[in-house]
């Protein structure tokens, strides 16, 4: 005995079982308004029933999400943003690839900008966001040869003038960071930063570094690091920043997970956290309430980051304009148990 498998239902096979035209059943399809709430019900569960997916399947735009290097605490939350955000109506289909992954450009050939953007398009992609990731100006450019829309979160190196990018007011969230310090009475502090030619590490430097000049104590030289912006760094640079013959009384941290690396390099060397030496991260993830003691730190909204880019990629895709090629989200000053007034010596 055989069996043969039901062929893919098609408008006719809908229109049939519901006793309508196959005119009307298009229209509830595609979205239109001019069926009756009866009619509409009945053709929408039939067609799940029959598991219609139309001539090329959904219609669902898809896009694709690019990070750096292993995702960590700060990727993490702007993709739950990305995620919760495709998850609305009428909903986004999410790719996630590492750098130019993911998409094939031909078998054994070279990965170019052009060949990997050409692969974009080809595999359907509505839009691309690259997260914290090394877009260049050549990337962008490919994509939009490709006519795939870009949007850049946080980006390490400028991807173009053109190029849509969504961040945060770093060179605020580093004047908060001075400004809260300063008010503990802090005077001899250090700046442990991410990546030398991150735009957001430096705007956060230059915040923080400005308020405190302002105040009349500028950070010396040799309390100024800039490594990456994961927990290694902080472990390594800010154990080098604790062994200085005369080191800081507290410590701006460039992520929450240097911070946390810095915090641990204390811990080896008997420093206590805040008593000894104050600590302020940057990005308020799920690190910051985790560790112990808990961080203070400037939040940047990171969730809706990843919405807001996601729904700009759309605006995009969808061949809108939008306001402003660049949208900073406001930063905002979190205390916690890490820091505190500095110890009389």
């Amino acid at each position: 005995m055989t069996t043969s498998r039901p062929g893919r239902a098609t408008l006719a096979t809908i229109a049939q079982a519901a006793g309508v035209s196959i005119a009307t059943v298009s229209k509830v399809v595609n979205g239109r308004d001019d069926v009756s709430p009866g009619t509409r019900a009945m053709v929408e569960e039939l067609l799940r029933r029959h598991y219609y997916t139309g001539r090329g399947g959904t219609r669902q735009p898809t896009v694709e999400v690019v990070f750096a290097g292993p995702l960590a605490a700060y990727s993490n939350e702007v993709l739950e943003g990305v995620l919760r955000a495709a998850a609305e109506p009428p909903g986004v289909a999410v790719m996630l690839s590492k750098g130019r992954t993911g998409i094939d450009t031909g078998a054994g050939a070279p990965v170019t900008p052009t060949s990997w953007a050409l692969g974009v398009a080809k595999a359907g992609r509505s839009a691309v966001i690259s997260v914290s990731n090394e877009m260049t100006v050549e990337d962008a450019t490919a994509l939009a040869g490709a006519n795939v829309p870009l949007v850049v979160i946080d980006p390490l190196t400028p991807a173009g003038a053109d190029v849509t990018s969504v961040g945060a007011t770093n060179y605020a969230g580093g004047i908060s960071a001075a400004e809260h310090l300063l008010s503990l009475g802090h005077t001899r502090v250090a700046y442990l930063g991410g990546d030398l030619e991150a735009g957001c590490n430096q705007a956060r430097w230059q915040g923080f570094r400005s308020t405190l000049e302002t105040a009349g104590h500028p950070v010396r030289d040799d309390l100024v690091l800039h490594e990456t912006f994961r927990y290694a760094a902080g472990v390594a640079a800010g154990g080098a920043l604790l062994d200085r013959q005369h080191p800081p009384t507290a410590v701006f941290a460039g992520s929450d997970e240097i911070a946390v690396g810095l915090i641990e390099a204390c811990r080896r060397r008997g420093v206590r956290v805040p008593e000894d030496l104050s600590v302020v991260g940057f990005d308020d993830t799920q690190l910051a309430e985790f560790c112990s003691p808990p961080l203070t730190v400037v939040r940047q909204p990171l969730r809706e980051m990843g919405r807001v880019a996601l729904r700009t990629a759309l605006r995009l895709a969808a061949g809108a304009s939008v306001d402003s090629h660049h949208v900073e989200l406001a930063t905002s000053l979190v205390v916690r148990a890490s820091t505190a007034a500095p110890r009389q010596r």
